[in-house]
């Protein structure tokens, strides 16, 4: 640890950032992970390494050009175009809140899966339910106390998971392998892009640059590194736990694994930390779209426009809901979407942290900085174009 930085500020600093963590541990990624390691054992354990590693680089680098600037990454994007800025933002702001829709889909059939576990009431209701708060909610702006609250559940079910993958026959020799090892098969690209997609989030990494204000350059790097890194092996314990599941995938299956394993209580732990995950996410999707509005547009919180942003994002989530789609496989076409708009979110990033007018030299970027930025965006774009294509090639047969 840096010598400027005292335990109690690094400890109150990987606190702060744990928001990060609760943002991209969501129904996404307990069904990604999960199925990954359900339908191809660990082999694609090295695409969480990635995307954990590649969370920690993007979300330090949207933190530094706050601290750097006294400005928000939207606002850093916007001042760096010029004339052609508006128009800019408008499309940024298009893929971020496209990204945020999807994911409140995932989110709220998530929450409703959870809670259909343990409360024997119609899935239209609940997902009413889930919606009616909230909106309310959001609309009151008094979400953190209860986001902290149903944070602690998921961490504790985050906790179920690594003991569960303790007890699994994977040995240290097999997982230290499968970590560093890339092993991807035509058949498994969705699901790795969608690993990526369910780390990496677009969306956090507005939220980042505006946590960033105000915190030493020491503070943030530290609080980012370990906050991410915990939140990544949760995410590993998960995927390591998914092998244990056999035949078609689903959250029971995934119940059943860890009754199994730890006991009968675990499922009802499941059942409500998927729902606190989904409920948790259906409020940070929804509000991070909007700050993202305000960030590049300059919209005022308390405007119409600012609302209309994350009510048409909830309202995205409560349609799919409505409908009664099956949620594993929304979630998992979610994730992949959102893997091949990281992307776009990240060119954005690399030119605005090496922007010589807006940010001093001493914040932009290394050459060893740029590399790590550009081999996620080179991954993403991999893996992310490959699912395209084969989108494409479906849809003509």
């Amino acid at each position: 640890m840096p010598k400027s930085l005292s335990f109690r500020s690094g400890l109150g600093s990987v606190l702060f950032w744990s928001v990060i963590s609760a943002a991209f541990i969501g129904p996404g990624t307990v069904t990604t992970c999960a199925m990954a390691g359900s339908r191809f054992g660990l082999d694609l354990l090295w695409a969480l390494t990635f995307s954990t590693i590649g969370t920690i680089v993007l979300q330090e680098a949207a933190a530094r050009i706050t601290i750097a600037s006294g400005l928000s990454l939207g606002q850093v994007v916007a001042r760096s175009y010029g004339t052609g800025s508006r128009w800019i933002a408008g499309a940024l702001l298009f893929s971020i809140v496209l990204g945020c829709a999807a994911y409140q889909a995932g989110n709220i059939l998530g929450a409703v899966a959870g809670l259909s576990m343990i409360l024997p009431v119609s899935p239209v209701w609940l997902t009413a339910g889930i919606g009616l708060v909230c909106i309310f909610l959001l609309w009151q702006g008094s979400t953190r106390l209860i986001a902290n609250f149903l944070g602690v559940i998921v961490f504790v079910m985050g906790v179920a998971f690594a003991y569960v993958a303790t007890r699994t026959d994977v040995s240290a020799g097999m997982f230290v392998k499968a970590l560093v090892v890339p092993v991807a098969t035509a058949d498994s690209f969705v699901l790795v892009i969608g690993l990526i997609g369910t780390t990496i989030v677009p969306y956090n990494l507005f939220l980042a640059s505006g946590l960033g204000k105000g915190q030493s350059l020491a503070e943030m790097r530290w609080g980012i590194g370990l906050a991410v890194l915990i939140g990544g092996l949760i995410s590993m314990a998960i995927l390591v736990t998914g092998t244990l599941v056999t035949g078609e995938f689903s959250f029971q299956q995934v119940a059943d694994a860890l009754a199994n394993r730890v006991g009968g209580w675990s499922r009802r732990l499941f059942a409500f930390g998927l729902f606190a995950a989904g409920f948790t996410s259906a409020l940070t999707a929804p509000m991070a779209a909007a700050v993202t509005s305000q960030s590049l547009l300059g919209w005022a919180g308390s405007s119409w426009r600012y609302r209309l942003v994350w009510l048409g994002v909830m309202g995205v989530g409560l349609m799919f809901g409505l409908m009664n789609a099956r949620p594993v496989p929304v979630i998992i076409v979610v994730q992949a979407i959102n893997g091949v708009l990281l992307p776009v979110v990240t060119i954005f990033l690399f030119r605005a942290v090496n922007d010589k007018k807006l940010i001093p030299e001493a914040y932009r970027n290394s050459g060893l900085q740029n590399l790590a930025m550009l081999v996620v965006v080179a991954v993403s774009l991999l893996f992310g174009g490959w699912n395209v294509w084969l989108a494409v090639q479906n849809w003509l047969k």
